[in-house]
């Protein structure tokens, strides 16, 4: 692959009045593989001239002007004031082709939310000594590249100068070789998956992928959050949620919760939704002692080290139809909702851990009972597995009929 011509500068940004000299090595080592910078200061204790952006040109940006970062007193509302004066600064960049940040806890604060704001696709990478800890926060639905210093950022050494060169020539390599666009225009569909659907999700995109881009979000959470942001945008044709498992992470306090507000942009944005009750039948929690006390005598299983999954009760069945029913209820667009008798995941089969049909007809019952039939909204009962292919032929036409146009 030849190299791409460079589409903007890259911003290197941190805080001047104590990274100084491994922002203006992340720099070098840039600027020597061809591509152009930006030194961005977003220190906040004094004004710095080794920047090409000083920290009072980024301060004006606040709305409250520079004292609101230089005269707020207190170190943590200086952090705050910077970091909504570097979105709006960034947000008004036309040229930016790509970020590199390095920080500790205040430089991470203060970066990440101006990179969450850049589109997808365009290069970003913090160097952050947080990124050993939970960097949910810093990451959000965006896709930022989080790398591990190992050494405090706190001038360069043997360990440092390897690290940030990486760093330095990883974004170079993102810049300089642009990843290929589809040359089809095919329409968008936003599909959520668990591993325990992964069968299920994996037929469907290969009969659908002739005629629709599939985008994947593993029902985690954050993708769950990332699919409902994409479909609020109105990116997708249409939105398949075969896997609905957030929900119950929600209701019930697992890990892989989506929020309030799952379910709800493909409504929003006026698009059609088939989707189905996929890994209904657990909620997520981390390593088995993790696990709230009021759940440890429930039935669990061991999904790996980390991970432990609880088997729904017909009771929580009950409490999810209900929710999930009302969500679906608010759309004006078309809505097709799938009810798998055969089961729900992996787990929820024959002779598996979590197969427990009583439970399933709960959430069935609780569905139907809830659920607003129109001619355009419909429940169908299918007498298959989710991951059965009888299952998942069912599925492809319902979508084709809706979003196929």
């Amino acid at each position: 692959m030849s190299a791409s011509p460079i589409k903007g500068s890259a911003y290197v940004v941190g805080t001047f009045d104590t990274k100084a000299e491994e922002l203006r090595y992340a720099g070098a080592l840039l600027q020597d593989a061809g591509v152009p910078t930006v030194l961005v200061d977003v220190g906040t204790k004094f004004i710095s001239a080794d920047a090409d952006v000083s920290a009072e040109m980024v301060a004006s940006y606040h709305p409250d002007g520079v004292d609101a970062v230089f005269k707020a007193g207190e170190r943590g509302a200086a952090v705050n004031a910077m970091r909504d004066a570097f979105q709006v600064y960034l947000q008004g960049c036309p040229n930016v082709g790509g970020i590199i940040g390095l920080g500790g806890s205040g430089g991470t604060a203060i970066i990440t939310p101006a990179m969450q704001g850049l589109p997808i696709g365009t290069p970003k990478i913090m160097v952050s000594t947080l990124t050993s800890g939970d960097i949910s926060p810093f990451i959000g639905i965006s896709d930022i590249m989080m790398m591990f210093p190992v050494t405090d950022i706190a001038g360069l050494n043997r360990v440092s100068r390897v690290v940030l060169g990486n760093a330095a020539h990883a974004l170079a390599g993102m810049m300089v070789r642009n990843a290929p666009q589809p040359d089809d225009d095919k329409p968008s569909l936003g599909i959520s998956m668990f591993g325990v659907t992964t069968p299920c999700v994996q037929q469907l995109t290969a009969a659908l992928s002739s005629t629709f881009d599939c985008q994947v979000f593993h029902a985690n959470g954050p993708g769950g959050r990332a699919l409902e942001a994409l479909a609020a945008s109105g990116l997708f044709r249409g939105v398949v949620d075969v896997t609905t498992t957030e929900a119950a992470d929600y209701l019930f306090g697992g890990v892989c919760s989506a929020g309030p507000n799952r379910f709800e942009a493909a409504a929003r944005a006026g698009v059609p939704w088939v989707g189905s009750c996929g890994a209904l039948d657990m909620v997520n929690f981390w390593a088995v002692d993790t696990i709230p006390e009021r759940y440890r005598g429930r039935l669990l299983h061991s999904h790996n080290a980390h991970v432990t999954l609880m088997r729904t009760s017909a009771d929580e069945m009950v409490v999810v139809g209900q929710w999930l029913a009302e969500k679906l209820n608010q759309s004006q667009a078309p809505v097709r909702l799938l009810l798998p008798e055969g089961g729900l995941s992996m787990l929820d089969a024959p002779g598996e851990p979590f197969f427990d049909p009583a439970a399933d007809e709960a959430l069935f019952t609780s569905l139907e009972k809830a659920f607003q039939v129109s001619d355009t909204h419909q429940i169908i009962r299918v007498p298959h597995h989710i991951n059965d292919a009888a299952f998942v032929e069912i599925l492809v036409h319902h979508v084709n009929q809706l979003m196929r146009t």
